[in-house]
């Protein structure tokens, strides 16, 4: 029997700040290149650093790529924090405290998300595991986790992300280039980490399905 394919989406963000070049957007558009192998389509996009589009655009993507019945379905997105020095797995996105302005010099009046939205949403993807996981393959880029985005446009996309989508979300924090990893490096790196997940999903959702097949 043929594998269901399975559609996965990554987004990277555009330029802001000091990063007039976004090594998130530069490392999503190596992974394109290298792909995610024959049974995974990769639909990529770049998200402006704009509250109100990122309020927009998630459910649209969400909505787009909507889950199809075969199939694990994932949506990830990678930012760049110039605070990193490596490559960083997020476990959870916040809803309150956004204070900074955007590329419009805008932020949320309410500062938050999603009104009466929870705290927090943890993703449903195991990111220890997977952290562990990418580790042993030996690769010259090293891993971490989170459990701070950082409440700007990363944390904001990640939380209305997770909240549309019930956890099935993954946010990726990359150093800028150069600092220390080049594009190459943080496209395998990528390559690697969303393989890892789709496999960590897989196996967590297959244990779901047993459970249910009394």
């Amino acid at each position: 029997m043929e594998q269901p394919r399975k559609a996965v989406v990554v987004t990277g963000f555009g330029p802001f700040g000091e990063h007039t070049v976004n090594a998130s957007w530069i490392a999503v558009q190596e992974l394109e290149k290298l792909g995610l192998g024959d049974s995974v389509d990769l639909h990529v996009y770049e998200i402006p650093v704009e509250y109100k589009t990122v309020q927009r655009l998630i459910p649209a993507l969400w909505e787009k790529h909507s889950p199809q019945v075969s199939g694990a379905k994932l949506v990830v997105h990678v930012g760049v924090s110039g605070m990193a020095t490596a490559v960083t797995l997020e476990k959870c996105g916040h809803n309150k405290g956004y204070k900074g302005l955007d590329n419009c010099r805008f932020c949320p009046g309410s500062q938050c998300c999603v009104e009466d939205g929870p705290e927090s949403i943890d993703s449903i993807i195991d990111m220890d595991a997977v952290c562990k996981r990418v580790t042993t393959l030996g690769l010259d880029v090293s891993v971490t986790i989170s459990q701070d985005a950082g409440r700007y446009l990363c944390d904001f996309t990640y939380y209305t992300s997770l909240y549309q989508s019930h956890g099935r979300s993954a946010f990726v924090h990359v150093p800028p280039l150069g600092k220390p990893y080049n594009a190459d490096q943080l496209g395998r790196a990528l390559q690697a980490i969303i393989e890892e997940m789709l496999d960590v999903l897989e196996q967590s959702e297959g244990k779901i399905n047993c459970c249910h097949k009394h």
